[in-house]
């Protein structure tokens, strides 16, 4: 067995004495074996459970299935009320009386090292997260895919070996979620990129804790691809298509970068605040006030269709599908409707991570583009890099990950993100450092009494 130290605080690795004899070392390649055979059916979980929620929005919300077998001929203006207000209600049975309590609150951001939920908390993860992305609240699918993937992982563990070292458990579980995640973001490059940068990991020991879930990964996205005369299921494409070309920045769009990256700054800490102001009065009243914010997620979608000419989709889910909408076809959106899109949506956003279990990055995706693209009708922007731009510096608020937040928004502009980049750079670094400013800063009084850190002297634990 080959130690691995880790830090007693944050989590951190510490330096091993030699990572070529950990690499070598046979316990390190029945890891990497197990984690190849895990990344399979943890994502083909994974894609089914995505599948069901677009199913299962597609049943609740489209006019030919639910509200015509209730005997209505089209969708009714009031529907989203009462379907959300269902919504919280099942969300706030799963949070109150599973175990795990439906799993991590979105309003604490994106938080994957927290550990993967127990096999007896899966269900209510799953269950809670279902209920969340299928009925119209506003967040998304990445962190209950990836808690339910490293759940998964950790669970298939104790099956095969109830004896496991912790580490080894902790490495699989990271691996479950690698392969998850990636499938839900179509690559697993991006999907190393958010889990290296979430974790805070580095140094020489990067590549060892990464190289099993970037296997489990890979091999997982043969269930998408497919293998010799096996055909694929296709993949959750992030790319838009049929972009307009942009060939290259000039200097009002980086002035334009540094405007959308203290607006962004701005709004995000300010949505935020009101979900984590809100939380704590939830959290009391757990099931009738989860009813409560689904009413009120419910309302403003039906307040958005009444008032303009799109449809209440737009304010309801996470965005992810209607995000390559709104940016191809930004021409039929007016700077009115685009700016009641980021009001009502980001209202809902709120709410949302204030009760409802989910993730928070495309709902900021979309509305850090329709502010872009709002900011677009005036001079020296245009749509596509006012969008780039957006999607980017909205990103980095809501997940504070600089990295990935560069990343997704470079995959999903496609062709053009790499004439892109420098400015959506720009935008995320003015969002993450201006944001970090506006955040509200710990008082003496509420450090007062905490435990002192531990010492940082690494405590060994063996791989396997």
């Amino acid at each position: 067995m080959t130690a691995v130290a880790v830090g007693s605080k944050d989590g951190a690795i510490a330096m091993p004495d030699d990572t070529v004899a950990l690499l070598r070392s046979r316990s390190y390649l029945v890891l990497l074996l197990f984690a190849a055979i895990l990344g399979v059916p943890i994502a083909a979980a994974a894609y089914w459970f995505l599948v069901l929620v677009s199913e299962l929005q597609k049943w609740v919300f489209e006019p030919a299935y639910l509200p015509k077998w209730l005997g209505f001929s089209s969708v009714p203006l009031w529907w989203p009320l009462p379907v959300v207000g269902v919504a919280g209600l099942l969300v706030g049975l799963a949070v109150r009386h599973l175990p795990g309590k439906g799993g991590h609150s979105p309003a604490d951001g994106f938080q994957p090292g927290e550990g993967p939920p127990s096999s007896i908390e899966l269900p209510g993860v799953a269950l809670a997260a279902l209920a969340t992305l299928a009925l119209g609240a506003v967040l998304g699918p990445e962190a209950p895919v990836i808690a339910i993937g490293g759940g998964l992982a950790a669970w298939a563990v104790r099956l095969v070996k109830p004896g496991a070292p912790p580490r080894t458990t902790a490495v699989l579980a990271a691996a479950g979620s690698f392969a998850a995640v990636s499938t839900l973001l179509g690559s697993p490059i991006v999907g190393a990129f958010l889990l290296m940068e979430a974790a805070g990991i580095g140094g020489p020991m990067l590549g060892l804790i990464l190289m099993p879930g970037l296997l489990a990964a890979g091999v997982g996205s043969l269930i998408f691809i497919g293998l010799d005369a096996w055909t694929g299921h296709g993949t959750f494409a992030l790319a838009i298509p049929n972009l307009p070309p942009f060939a290259r920045p000039d200097v009002a769009q980086f002035a334009w970068a540094i405007v959308i990256g203290v607006a962004a700054a701005v709004l995000g800490v300010g949505l935020r605040r009101l979900a984590l102001s809100l939380r704590p009065h939830v959290d009391r009243r757990v099931v009738l006030l989860t009813v409560v914010a689904g009413l009120a997620v419910g309302g403003l979608a039906v307040a958005f269709d009444a008032a303009s000419a799109k449809s209440y989709t737009e304010v309801l889910f996470s965005g992810q599908s209607a995000l390559p909408s709104l940016v191809t076809n930004s021409a039929t959106f007016s700077v009115a409707t685009l700016l009641l899109i980021v009001a009502c949506k980001g209202l809902a956003y709120g709410v949302s991570m204030s009760a409802f279990r989910g993730g928070p990055t495309f709902p900021a995706m979309f509305i850090g583009a329709a502010g872009g693209i709002a900011l677009s009708h005036l001079p020296g922007l245009p749509p596509v890099a006012g969008a780039a731009m957006g999607i980017g510096a909205m990103t980095v608020v809501m997940l504070r990950l600089p990295l990935t937040s560069v990343l997704l928004t470079t995959v999903f502009l496609a062709g053009d993100g790499v004439a892109l980049m420098p400015l959506v750079i720009v935008a995320v670094v003015v969002a993450y450092v201006t944001s970090a400013h506006l955040a509200p800063r710990e008082t003496p009084e509420a450090t007062e009494g905490a435990p002192e850190a531990p010492a940082s002297a690494p405590t060994p634990v063996a791989t396997g």
